[in-house]
């Protein structure tokens, strides 16, 4: 008889990133390894998208939050979705590379539906930093102590950051990935995303030289 106290305490000390499952996906930027899995400490699921040998260093690597908006719907209030291309375009063309595809990071963090809140009140006349703090959130909620768990378990030494945002360059080293490189990752505004830009490069300090004003 299976004893589900047993099963119960060995769930509860089980804590970091679990390496679950490994299997080919085939894109339109390329074939990826997509390797799978589960956060123990956050309950999130999560995925990296493996492109060549990563046996070695300076790996390029994209850490690239959620964004249903962005991602799937192509909204352009952001300019996520075309990060996510243009990243994985750019591993595709190194020849090598990871991105590690972080969910329970919608919003910076906060979530769908407050993020969806904290957009209607940017539509109000607030940046995006006002907005979650309007709501009583941080301005960012990201952990990225799974992102580090993942490229520890494929064996990425150091890597060639692909990212504007010193956040994550300054998260990851604290969690023990050494970082060669800052690889910008620099999207042409839209009409309709530029305030939202400006404010990550004014608010937030995300490295964006190429934006007007």
């Amino acid at each position: 008889m299976i004893d589900t106290d047993d099963i119960l305490r060995d769930t509860t000390r089980r804590t970091g990133v679990e390496h679950v499952v490994n299997v080919r996906l085939s894109t339109e930027f390329g074939e990826f390894l997509a390797a799978g899995y589960l956060d123990h400490d956050r309950g999130e699921e999560q995925i990296a998208l493996v492109y060549g040998d990563i046996d070695a260093d300076d790996v390029l690597t994209r850490l690239h939050s959620e964004c249903l908006t962005g991602d799937a719907f192509r909204s352009r209030h952001c300019e996520c979705g075309e990060q996510l291309s243009a990243a994985l375009r750019a591993i595709v063309s190194e020849g090598r590379g990871v991105l590690v595809y972080l969910r329970g990071h919608e919003g910076r963090g906060i979530g769908l539906l407050a993020k969806l809140r904290a957009m209607r009140l940017q539509a109000e006349g607030l940046d995006t930093v006002e907005a979650n703090l309007a709501l009583g959130l941080p301005d960012d909620a990201r952990d990225y102590r799974a992102a580090a768990g993942v490229l520890h378990d494929l064996g990425v030494r150091s890597v060639r950051l692909l990212s504007n945002n010193p956040r994550k360059h300054d998260a990851l080293e604290r969690h023990g990935i050494s970082i060669s490189e800052r690889v910008p990752l620099l999207i042409p505004p839209r009409d309709e995303n530029l305030f939202y830009q400006w404010t990550k490069r004014e608010r937030l300090g995300h490295h964006l030289p190429h934006l007007p004003g």
